[in-house]
């Protein structure tokens, strides 16, 4: 049995819970959270055994093999490390860590200590993504030349998500005197995974960041509202692709879109979460010529949870781990580097 601690017991911690507790060989035996009430409502909440203020109590207390990090950003590096000199092995949320500095010595230090180590990237639970990388991986598209993907979001355009406003959950997003990364750190992370697990890494990044006016007079409710709410990223990719990046808070129409396609010499491929996270839209052979796009059902896959999880037992760690995450800090930094400098950036 894997005795399992999740640490912040936030809303997403909810999801920690329910995912890790749906698996079969694992106890979650413990929480902690700096607010002990917080912690102990999220304990009843879930039935968890034991709730603590104090973290390295909980380490010093309990007998764990596995730690589950969902505090804020700005504590992964600390909390991790701490975890991983008790010798546990690390579930932690995205993004890995604030800079790359950190984010790389996380990845150094597990990887050393050979803990089973993984950054959350959920929508790595895509079949279509799966199956996208292998295509790309056989040659099935042939050399790759054109990319485009977006993470649209549109919680700042209406009140269908709640009203942000009113919630801290979507203000503390919103400011950097929360620490905030704001869209570029928060959803930029997952669709830079998202597209280059399927199209490998990148080695240029040219990008243009905008935080825009919310019509209300800050600081608002002790909320800064200065974090950057889009980013458009031109990229380019080691194997010479070029690609087109987009994220965005302000896309109206677009409840939650994350999308990419991938051109090749050989064919096409693209994912559009609007239409499924099974699904994937091909066009290669005859159907480059038409042009036609058919589609393929991708079946299931794992959830991270799930790969941490047959990680641990079998001692083969799977992916995505901390270098993927620090990797993934990489472009972030030199995302914002390069909106600075009004310049494209190389990727080391």
């Amino acid at each position: 049995m894997i005795k399992l601690a999740i640490v912040g017991t936030g809303s997403m911690a909810n999801n920690h819970a329910l995912a890790f507790k749906a698996i079969k060989g694992v106890n979650l035996v413990a929480c902690c959270d700096i607010i002990a009430d917080v912690a102990k409502q999220f304990a009843k909440t879930h039935n968890i055994r034991s709730y603590y203020a104090d973290f390295d109590k909980m380490l010093d207390m309990e007998n764990l093999d596995a730690v589950s990090i969902v505090s804020s950003d700005k504590f992964h590096a600390e909390l991790s490390l701490a975890a991983i000199r008790k010798g546990l092995h690390l579930f932690c949320e995205k993004p890995l860590a604030t800079n790359p500095e950190d984010a790389w010595k996380m990845a150094k230090v597990a990887q050393k200590t050979k803990v089973i180590n993984m950054v959350n990237f959920v929508y790595r639970r895509f079949p279509a993504l799966q199956k996208a990388r292998s295509l790309v991986e056989k040659g099935t598209l042939g050399d790759i030349r054109h990319i485009e993907a977006h993470y649209l979001q549109s919680w700042l355009t209406g009140k269908h998500w709640g009203d942000w406003k009113k919630t801290p959950a979507f203000l503390w997003r919103l400011s950097k005197n929360y620490d905030s990364s704001g869209a570029l750190g928060d959803i930029g992370c997952h669709i830079l995974d998202f597209v280059t697990f399927v199209a490998g890494d990148i080695s240029k990044i040219y990008c243009q960041i905008k935080t825009f006016d919310k019509g209300v007079k800050t600081p608002y409710k002790g909320y800064s509202l200065d974090a950057n709410d889009s980013a458009n990223i031109l990229a380019e990719f080691v194997n010479g692709a070029a690609g087109t990046i987009n994220v965005s808070r302000w896309a109206t129409g677009q409840m939650d879109s994350l999308f990419l396609q991938v051109h090749g010499t050989k064919g096409a491929l693209k994912i559009d979460s609007d239409t499924g996270e099974d699904k994937l839209w091909l066009s290669v052979g005859e159907n480059i010529n038409v042009p036609k796009w058919e589609a393929v059902v991708c079946g299931k896959c794992a959830t991270n949870y799930e790969r941490f999880i047959k990680s641990i037992k079998t001692g083969n760690n799977d992916v995505p781990d901390f270098s993927v995450g620090a990797r993934i800090q990489d472009y972030i930094n030199a995302c914002f580097k390069s909106d600075a400098q009004k310049k494209p950036l190389s990727i080391k």
